[in-house]
Formats: structure tokens, C-alpha cells, sequence
């Protein structure tokens, strides 16, 4: 064993063990999970990869004689003039790096960040192949260990403090993990919180991940890294809000702007662990620690449900008709109401021992 036994004892993995199996016949089958219809606008939905770009997509031409793009034309010879430095001496440079260079020109990050997304798409190649990094937000920690790029070796751990999520993860190597699931959750504050109540050690072996929100490209390269290595369950937990959703959706199905990366993105595996809509009633919490649904969340709820992977998740519309219905949302620390650990003494173990994910 690479990690010595901290956690429940064996039978209380059973349901893991089994979802676990569940999902590694669906992959020796060559199947990921039933299909759904509908096309967005730029990008299609293949149930084992998530959103990708559509073959007839729309193109925009860039000419250097036109003043409405020249300008734009410009800059994208100057960033690819970069991407070939860095290509040629076999060197790394973050899109933050980029903008420095030559800030007065760019104008601001936005820019530069739409400009190399673009070249990736054009090229149709990662942002890894043009030797652009971007920088890391996330956290992890748990039973997992690896070597980066540079022989830097790290060992993750279930302590009160958290590993950064590397800047290279197509560098990394030697992952070892005895983990039976990785646990992503949306918000850092509810990480550090779980940390805190040494969740993380009373569930070993576990791998908890969190994005600080809308997950940075490096996260959701770790999450995939780490499901196509191991093949653990992976679980997503979230506010019960539209916000949360859409997030959960990002590491499972990919987004429309980075649908050309799809293949190297997205977890079709990931399951809805909470908190769901239909535990808010269920676990009683009082309707004055709920929060109303805004006009915005209203119209992103909308949008979601129109999504065509949601055709292909009745329980997910089920639990987001819940939502719409009560015209309420709730954080993760309504829980709280329950007791103050409750989250990582009772939710979250009863849902993991039990099978309680969509």
C-alpha cells in the first residue's frame, strides 16, 4: 500500500467499491453515459467526452488590410512570434507572462487570454503544445503522491494545509494513490473548512480538489489527469444555486469556449454528491436560511436546463425543477443549522457510504 489505512474499515467503501466497478465496465465497454440531443450553437455533445466544437462551426476572418482588424490582426502575430520562442528553446511562459511583455500594447489580460485561446482552436492543438501555462489557482490534498517536471516531489496530505495545483500538469509523473474517491469542491472556504474538521483524514484514502469557484484550466487538467490514471469515482460538491451547478457542469462537460480542448478537459464520470435541492426539504432546513433566486439565477438556471447533456440526467432536472419550483437557493453552510459539522460528520459520510450521488 502506498498510504498506510487512516479511515473507516473496508465494508464501509462498499458502495464505492461497487460504483467504482459500474464505472470501469461503462470505459471496457466503450460507453459513457446515455446520450442526449440538442446542439448548442458553436459546439455538439457527445456523451464520453462532454461539449465539443461541431465540424460546420462559423468562422470569423482576421485581414491585415482592414482597419477594423488590424489591430487584432497584429497581435496575434506577435503572441504566435512568442509561441514560437518558447516552442524553439523548449520554454514555458504563463498568459500572465505574455501580457508583461508588452502590457501597453495588449491592454489588458482579457486579450491576450481570448488570443492564445483562439490560436489553440485555430491550430487545433492544447494550450500545452504552445508552451502557455496558465497560472494555477486550486488546492489539493489527500492520499496522492507525484514527481513535477523539475524532480520536485510532492506528498499531498490530509492535514490542516493544502498542496497549490502545478502550473505543468502534463509534467507530472509518478502519481501514486491508494484514494477511493476524489472529492471536488466548488468553494475554497468550504475545503479549508473540511480540512479543518480533518475530514479528509476520517474518509482516508480520499483526494479532496477545489478550483476557489469557476475551476482554472490546470484543476480541470489535474481532475482529468487524475480519472484517467486511476479511475476512482469522482464526486462534485456544490452550492444548491445555478452558480454551483454551472461549475459542476465545467469539470463534468466542458465548456463552449474551451470545446476544442474538450478531450483533455472534461469528466463525463463525475456524480452530484450535494448539496442537492431535494435535501434542503428533506433535512428540514428552515426557509429563512435559504436564499431567493434572483432574475440572473433564474435566467442561468433556464439556460442550463436547456443544455442537451441535461436531456440525458433526469435526475439532475429533477433536483434543478426542485430549485425552480421553490424559487430558492442555499450555500453548503446551511448545514450549519444542523450542527456545525455537520457537513463532514454526518452529510457528507452518509452520502458516500450510502450511494447518495446522482
Amino acid at each position: 500500500m502506498a498510504f498506510a489505512p487512516m479511515g473507516p474499515e473496508a465494508s464501509f467503501f462498499a458502495v464505492l467499491d461497487q460504483h467504482r466497478a459500474s464505472l470501469l465496465a461503462a470505459l471496457r465497454r466503450g460507453g459513457g453515459e446515455p446520450a442526449g440531443g440538442g446542439t448548442p450553437q458553436a459546439s455538439r455533445f457527445e456523451d464520453s467526452v462532454g461539449l465539443q466544437m461541431v465540424t460546420h462551426f462559423t468562422t470569423r476572418k482576421i485581414k491585415s488590410d482592414s482597419l477594423k482588424s488590424v489591430k487584432k490582426f497584429a497581435l496575434i502575430l506577435k503572441i504566435l512570434s512568442k509561441i514560437y520562442k518558447l516552442v524553439q528553446s523548449n520554454t514555458y511562459a504563463t498568459k500572465r507572462d505574455i501580457y508583461y511583455t508588452d502590457s501597453q500594447l495588449f491592454g489588458n489580460q482579457t486579450v491576450v487570454d481570448n488570443i492564445i485561446n483562439d490560436i489553440s482552436c485555430m491550430l487545433k492543438v492544447p494550450r500545452m503544445s504552445l508552451h502557455i501555462l496558465s497560472t494555477s489557482k486550486g488546492l489539493i490534498a489527500g492520499n496522492l503522491r507525484y514527481i513535477e517536471e523539475d524532480g520536485t516531489r510532492v506528498h499531498c496530505t490530509c492535514g490542516a494545509t493544502a498542496v497549490a495545483v502545478p502550473s505543468n500538469i502534463q509534467g507530472i509523473r509518478n502519481l501514486i494513490t491508494d484514494a477511493k474517491f476524489l472529492l471536488i469542491v466548488e468553494k475554497d472556504a468550504t475545503f479549508q473548512r473540511l480540512l479543518d474538521d480533518n475530514f479528509c483524514n476520517r474518509m482516508s484514502p480520499c483526494i479532496m480538489i477545489t478550483g476557489k469557484g469557476v475551476p482554472d484550466l490546470n484543476t480541470r487538467l489535474l481532475v482529468k489527469k487524475l480519472w484517467d490514471t486511476f479511475h476512482i469515482p469522482v464526486f462534485a460538491l456544490v452550492d444548491a444555486d445555478p452558480h454551483g451547478i454551472e461549475i459542476m457542469c465545467i469539470y463534468k462537460y466542458g465548456s463552449m469556449a474551451m470545446s476544442f480542448e474538450a478531450h483533455n478537459l472534461t469528466v463525463p464520470a463525475i456524480r452530484w454528491l450535494g448539496l442537492l435541492p431535494s435535501d434542503i426539504k428533506r433535512l428540514n432546513i428552515p426557509r429563512d436560511t435559504l436564499i431567493p433566486l434572483t432574475k440572473r439565477d433564474q435566467m442561468k438556471l433556464d439556460s442550463v436546463l436547456k443544455r442537451p447533456y441535461v436531456t440525458c440526467q433526469p435526475f439532475w432536472r429533477k433536483e434543478m425543477e426542485i430549485m425552480a419550483d421553490s424559487k430558492m437557493k442555499a450555500e453548503i453552510q446551511a448545514l450549519t443549522f444542523l450542527s456545525s459539522d455537520y457537513l463532514s460528520r454526518v452529510y457528507l459520510p452518509n452520502k458516500l457510504k450510502f450511494g447518495g450521488w446522482i
